[in-house]
């Protein structure tokens, strides 16, 4: 997977702003004042509507993963490639290139020109977005029987798969679009400072096909039911934004699409972040390729991806949403210090909950997976199995986290260029990679390359950034990393402990493997805290500075 984002200053620049967590609240007044809300305070606004998503998204994984199973039915690997496909566009064309490339400018155009002018931008770029994705999913719908040879050549040799796998694809395809709208109306929410509405928009999608799959009885009928549910959920998650927009006070019209100047500079910003995106997507797609031969992998691949992607999710989408705004702010004004200790703060904060986390996932990943999805018609065979690519993922984890949070570094200074050619030579590396270790170790092998290119790609982006002079860590922050890495390194020990020790304390727990990872996965957290505070990597005082709201400057920077 994966996305992506900007953070508050105040709602509506003034004198007299709403706070910038609410999201319905009107103004017209041009801006006068700039509020700097603190990124730690940003990212919280984001990442605890996040959580509540990530959570029922979870109970979603958990009644999907019981109904379709992994490797026993056609139908979990059908309905994988069916959500896969859509997404596959939505992140080069929706939440990738298109949106990194509008937030800065139209976060530049209401500082420079007002709100007029930045909403007839979100306009034009609305309709632009809009009807290339409306063109492809039309494309796609047509051509799907061909297409599914190239995606999931392994699917010929079960024809009852490749129908199913087509059918629902079909189904599902129109989210694109809708989630085009939905990433677009988010960035126009995001620059004026709201987030919560962008931030519990997915909460939809999942309560959505918790409604459509819970009352199915068979795998056949709940992947049906599953695909129905993802495009219920983009029409809901649409309408939800649009709501949101027009009562932030934006005027963002439906037209048709116009090539103005402005669209035509945006295109040509976003034109290497899509390439980039490609690439990505390109190792996505080869990854499918490779798991559809062997049968269950796409549902292993699957259920191993929803476990990183909640720290992803809960921290690399939420401080990079936060920090592109406050560095395009900060560049534009050529505020050096501001961008510096953003940059630091945030890559600070993304490691504090990234590196725990791949502790657990690197540590414990068959506890984790056996304790939380064996049942129905998922079973201990499939959870062995993705334990395999959860392990790999999680050593992986620290890296998605910091790719979301650099690439706004690049982006707030307009520059799609450099990340695009970084992705280029870690996709020729992950598919080298990953067809490499697919031969030799198994399917696990394509969750490692993706592992390999994506920590590539960060050493990529630390050393242009270094050169450049546009950021190096300080040594404060580089100091708060090692004490990080420490802690997380004691907690993997101890996690890698308890997963070992299962068998003795799990009967003592009502025979419970639910309860059993609950409890580890506690104490490993508090004890991550007190090593934390035990190592002064952070300390209260901090922590109470970090969430107050930086005071606004007296006039625009």
């Amino acid at each position: 997977m994966a996305a992506e984002p900007s953070p508050p200053t105040s709602d509506q620049p003034g004198a007299d702003a709403p706070a910038a967590d609410d999201p319905i609240s009107q103004t017209s007044t041009p801006p006068t004042k700039l509020a700097r809300p603190s990124l730690v305070r940003s990212s919280l606004v984001y990442s605890s509507l996040t959580l509540v998503s990530r959570f029922m998204g979870f109970l979603r994984d958990l009644v999907v993963t019981a109904r379709l199973g992994a490797s026993l039915t056609a139908a979990a690997d059908a309905y994988n490639t069916a959500l896969a496909f859509p997404n596959l566009f939505r992140r080069i064309f929706a939440e990738g290139a298109f949106a990194a490339a509008f937030v800065p400018a139209y976060s530049k155009s209401l500082e420079a020109h007002g709100e007029e002018v930045a909403d007839q931008l979100a306009a034009d770029a609305l309709a632009t977005l809009l009807g290339a994705t409306l063109v492809i999913t039309v494309a796609c719908q047509l051509a799907m029987p061909w297409l599914m040879y190239v995606i999931n050549p392994g699917y010929a040799d079960d024809p009852e798969k490749f129908k199913l796998a087509v059918m629902l694809t079909q189904i599902s395809m129109p989210y694109l679009p809708c989630m085009a709208v939905v990433a677009h109306l988010s960035g126009v929410l995001n620059a004026r400072g709201r987030f919560i509405l962008s931030a519990g928009a997915p909460t939809l999608l999942n309560l959505m096909m918790l409604l459509f799959v819970f009352p199915q009885h068979t795998a056949y009928a709940g992947a049906v039911a599953a695909s129905w549910g993802v495009l219920a959920a983009g029409v809901a998650q649409a309408a939800l934004l649009w709501w949101g927009v027009r009562k932030s006070g934006a005027r963002v019209d439906l037209r048709w699409p116009r090539m103005t100047p402005e669209i035509k500079q945006l295109i040509w910003l976003a034109v290497p972040g899509a390439l980039a995106a490609s690439a990505t997507q390109i190792n996505i797609f080869i990854s499918g390729v490779l798991a559809s031969q062997v049968a269950g992998a796409r549902s292993w691949l699957a259920v191993a991806d929803r476990l990183y992607q909640l720290p992803l999710g809960l921290v690399g989408v939420a401080i990079g949403v936060a920090l592109l705004p406050r560095l395009s702010r900060a560049v534009q004004a050529g505020d050096t210090a501001d961008s510096q200790a953003a940059t630091d703060e945030a890559i600070v904060l993304s490691l504090a909950f990234a590196l725990p986390a791949a502790a657990a996932l690197a540590a414990m990943p068959y506890f984790l997976i056996d304790g939380l999805f064996t049942r129905g018609q998922f079973t201990a065979a499939d959870a062995h199995a993705t334990a395999r690519a959860l392990f790999h993922y999680g050593w992986g984890t620290p890296a998605f986290v910091l790719l979301r949070v650099l690439q706004p570094v690049f982006y707030a200074r307009q520059d799609t260029k450099s990340p695009m050619r970084f992705a280029l030579i870690s996709v020729a590396v992950n598919i080298g990679a990953g067809l490499t270790l697919f031969h030799l170790i198994g399917f696990e092998g394509i969750a490692a390359g993706t592992a390999i290119a994506a920590w590539l790609n960060v050493g990529q982006m630390l050393f242009a950034l270094g050169r450049r002079k546009a950021y190096v860590p300080s040594p404060p922050a580089m100091t708060r990393i090692v004490k990080i890495l420490i802690a997380s390194l004691a907690v993997a020990l101890l996690m890698a402990l308890a997963s070992s020790a299962r068998g003795l304390f799990q009967p003592l727990l009502f025979g419970s493997k639910e309860i059993a990872v609950l409890l580890t996965v506690a104490v490993g957290g508090v004890a991550y805290l007190a090593l934390l505070f035990g190592l002064k990597a952070v300390t209260l005082t901090e922590i109470k500075g970090a969430v107050r709201r930086a005071p606004a400057p007296t006039t625009l920077p």
